[in-house]
């Protein structure tokens, strides 16, 4: 077997060149750091800047854990856009001309301290100029603040095209009248905005069609800004999550340190950048305690459906098997969209398996012309149970069933299937107000509830249909199998 040819010793001037090179290369890096951003995959969807659709994202909120990254991630896309010097794999935004960027939070001292510091580099030490994600020979004139040491009323930065790009630092306590005035293209977000803030900043970009980036750990709770992003997501926005797991820089004793550290009631906010409300809360079971991994639902397992209408509000709809013999509960599949007629939830029940019994509340037995909810859907192939939603005891009393619900995730008895995020963002954000339920964001949880308190109606594919609802020619075994991708019998 062959020797490897050694390798060649380094002579002593041949060793001081090399450190002098490396020297020179730190340096260059230093005041070059936008070179040095290697993205997360979550960091990468962030900058990737689309919504549900597929169509660009103006408005997006990275609501995350401490210490992944959000902030790094709102300095770094600040510092594309200012320099335009964008990263080969950049499928984001981009800014060509002449840009007016805003950067915000919540005073003046801490704008100063962490988004200003990410730019442009420790604001107390006049020799880090240029150690932030702005390099430092694309740093312009600089205005101050009045009145706040150290702190940058605005920055001129050099854009690759040769204009300057005006970046200026703004702090949610100056008040809504701080944030009117001229157009802006890019708002960098670093803490959760006020409403009438966000407000304004969100007309800074009607005439620029500008783009929003909050990033920020949801401290203040289930707040609108919170909900709207979390229950109530409109075309042109989205919503990122990530916790200490998309943080590869966080090791195993990092993570262990840090959850020793946060007082109880914080750590779902702290590691995962789950809101926090307390007492409030109406489900208060970690989700690691009922989440599993999706699995091939056996044949023999029971089967059941149950849906919340909505027009304004979603229709929601969620489908439970049922282990009759180990009374265990499995949530495998939710559906949830606004604004869509009853064929548009059809297509997608029966795509699910036709044959699977569908609870429904009363409220699909209002009509003005005889043909209500629960009959047009009957007449769209639709599995609906003859009579609508009541609770295992009679009557359509709330608390049973919340109790019911709360009782099976505390002991295990009700698992989720881990791909349904819209059903753990309701889960987290379903609370009470003075003891009375918030009847915002909770459509999958009335859904859920109709379903674990109807599972008296669960049924296998053997079930047969009845004639009344469906008419003669019905099949209940027409390409039933072949829809359901978690049916093991198929």
């Amino acid at each position: 077997m062959s020797k490897q040819p050694a390798m060649p010793k380094l002579t002593p001037e041949g060793a001081a060149e090399v450190m002098q090179m490396t020297r020179k290369l730190q340096d260059h890096l230093r005041v070059n750091r936008l070179l040095t951003y290697k993205p997360y995959a979550y960091q990468r969807e962030v900058h990737r800047a689309r919504d549900a659709a597929g169509d660009w994202a103006y408005e997006r909120l990275l609501m995350a854990g401490n210490q992944v990254g959000k902030t790094l991630s709102g300095a770094a896309e600040s510092a594309f856009h200012a320099t335009g010097e964008y990263p080969d794999w950049w499928v984001g935004f981009r800014f060509e001309k002449p840009t007016m960027i805003w950067v915000g939070g919540q005073n003046n001292d801490k704008v100063r301290d962490i988004a200003q510091k990410q730019l442009l580099g420790d604001p107390h030490d006049d020799g880090a100029a240029g150690t932030g994600w702005i390099p430092r020979d694309r740093i312009g004139k600089r205005v101050r603040k009045p009145g706040i040491p150290d702190a940058l009323e605005s920055v001129l930065v050099r854009h690759k095209s040769g204009h300057n790009v005006t970046v200026k630092f703004k702090s949610y306590d100056a008040g809504k009248a701080d944030w009117m005035g001229e157009p802006v293209d890019f708002t960098w977000l670093d803490e959760e905005p006020p409403p009438d803030i966000y407000s304004q900043a969100l007309a800074r970009g009607i005439k620029t069609r500008g783009a929003i980036l909050m990033t920020f750990t949801p401290e203040n709770g289930a707040t609108g800004v919170v909900l709207s992003f979390m229950n109530n997501l409109l075309p042109g926005q989205a919503l990122y999550r990530a916790g200490w797991d998309d943080a590869p820089h966080l090791d195993g004793a990092d993570k262990d340190r840090l959850w020793a550290a946060i007082p109880p009631h914080e750590r779902e906010m702290r590691k995962y950048g789950h809101p926090v409300l307390g007492s409030g809360l109406v489900y208060p079971v970690p989700d690691d305690v009922f989440t599993v991994e999706p699995f091939k639902v056996p044949a023999h397992w029971s089967r059941l459906a149950a849906m919340d209408f909505g027009w304004d509000h979603p229709t929601a709809i969620v489908w439970l098997a049922y282990d009759r013999e180990n009374d265990l509960v499995y949530l495998y599949d939710a559906h949830k969209a606004r604004n869509q007629t009853p064929p548009y939830h059809a297509a997608a029940i029966k795509g699910r398996g036709e044959w699977i019994p569908m609870a429904w509340p009363r409220d699909a037995l209002q009509s003005r012309d005889g043909n209500n909810l629960a009959m047009q859907y009957r007449k769209l192939g639709v599995n609906m149970l003859a009579q609508p939603f009541e609770n295992q005891g009679g009557g359509h009393a709330v608390e049973p069933g919340i109790m019911e619900v709360l009782t099976r995730l505390q002991t295990g008895r009700l698992k989720v299937f881990s791909h349904l995020h819209e059903w753990f963002e309701e889960k987290r954000t379903y609370h009470r107000i003075e003891g009375k339920l918030a009847k915002t964001g909770d459509d999958l949880m009335d859904a859920t509830r109709y379903a674990v308190m109807s599972l008296r109606h669960a049924n296998v594919l053997t079930f047969d249909p009845r004639p009344s609802t469906y008419g003669r020619d019905y099949d209940p075994f027409t390409r039933q199998a072949g829809h359901d991708p978690l049916f093991a019998g198929g």
